[in-house]
């Protein structure tokens, strides 16, 4: 019975309601034509029999019209017109079986006689229905059944979309960031043996992280932070100590999910525009703090600020805030969108999250497609 668990339920509900329709119809016929017509007991068991060759037939039915729906609408419209006269004389027959055949009249004079008998009686035009109607239930599940595919198609269209323009964000990031961390390094090789190799190794933990952020969606706050901080130990080897990097963390928050080097591209533009050009540097700050399940990011310097000949303003500042910001709406909505402050005493960028409603939209996600 494989073959009838795989039929999708929407079908076996229309199927069931039709024949439960139709025994009600043939119920009522039999009970009125046995009290007031004919007081005969086989007029109870003919309309048994024949409800039991129409449920059968609506089951053929619908395998007809499922058929016929894979050619042209006109073969379609034949093909009916052709299904309502075989079913026609089908139930026609069988009609003839229960009510005259076994009663003696077996001749094929008799046959035609109560066919043309049906045709010109409301028989004809039950029969005609029932075949209609079926068919009519057919096609309207069928549309709504296609509409639903069609939504199912744009929301795993959307979906790809999502996840392609994510991709390419974070292909975009993830070189830009390598390349100036290479650039950062690139004095210090034939300096100083060790420190290269420290700063090899620390540069091999960057470019792990940087590349391991392509296999998944989202990884634990404790691991941006890791990142953050080796990329820190880089730059410090630049920057000597002009460079002081402070973070502020509820331990609460380290096991939150978010998209990969989200925090990188923020911390770049603060070494860049805020501390570098300054000549005594400065500091800078990473805190994440909770409230409920809002998490609150926020980083910032004490540099240049506003003083800066490049303001960042979340538009003139490079590619990667401008797709820092779009990964953060892509992932948690507009709500989340990065705001960044500019004044004399420095940069603040910050943007918040709900944790919550990520870890629903996740699952949410993952049914989705499953279902699809």
């Amino acid at each position: 019975m494989k073959w009838f668990e795989s039929i999708p339920r929407i079908w076996k509900r229309a199927y069931l309601l039709i024949c439960i329709w139709y025994a009600l119809n043939f119920t009522v016929s039999a009970v009125v034509e046995f009290k007031f017509v004919n007081p005969e007991y086989y007029v109870l068991w003919t309309a048994f029999f024949l409800f039991e060759s129409l449920c059968v037939f609506i089951l053929l039915i619908f395998l007809w019209a499922h058929w016929l729906f894979n050619f042209r609408p006109v073969f379609q419209i034949v093909g009916h017109v052709a299904g309502i006269i075989v079913f026609f004389l089908v139930m026609g027959t069988l009609s003839y079986y229960f009510r005259d055949y076994l009663e003696g009249f077996t001749y094929f004079e008799h046959w035609t006689e109560y066919m043309i008998g049906m045709v010109s009686s409301w028989d004809a035009l039950r029969i005609h229905d029932q075949y209609i109607i079926t068919v009519g239930v057919y096609y309207v599940i069928r549309y709504f059944h296609g509409l639903q595919g069609q939504e199912r198609e744009k929301s795993e269209l959307a979906i790809r979309n999502k996840e392609m323009q994510i991709s390419l964000l974070k292909s975009q990031i993830n070189p830009h960031f390598l390349f100036n961390t290479l650039n950062s390094i690139s004095t210090l090789v034939n300096s100083s043996k060790d420190q290269a190799r420290k700063v090899i190794t620390q540069l091999s933990d960057v470019f792990r992280y940087a590349l391991d952020s392509h296999n998944g969606e989202m990884v634990k706050l404790i691991y941006e932070i890791q990142f953050i901080e080796n990329y820190i130990r880089i730059q410090q080897v630049r920057f000597g100590d002009r460079l002081k990097f402070e973070k502020v963390i509820d331990p609460t928050c380290l096991s939150i999910d978010i998209p990969p080097m989200i925090l990188q591209p923020l911390v770049e533009n603060a070494v860049k525009y805020g501390i570098g050009p300054k000549e005594d540097g400065g500091t800078i700050s990473l805190t994440v703090r909770r409230s409920g399940s809002i998490i609150y990011f926020e980083v910032k310097d004490d540099g240049l600020g506003s003083n800066a000949k490049k303001v960042m303003d979340g538009s003139s500042s490079g590619v990667g805030m401008i797709n820092t910001d779009l990964r953060l709406k892509s992932y948690f909505g507009p709500q989340s969108q990065l705001r960044v402050r500019s004044t004399e005493l420095g940069y603040s960028v910050s943007f918040f999250i709900d944790a919550k409603k990520e870890q629903n939209k996740i699952v949410s996600e993952i049914y989705e497609k499953q279902i699809l």
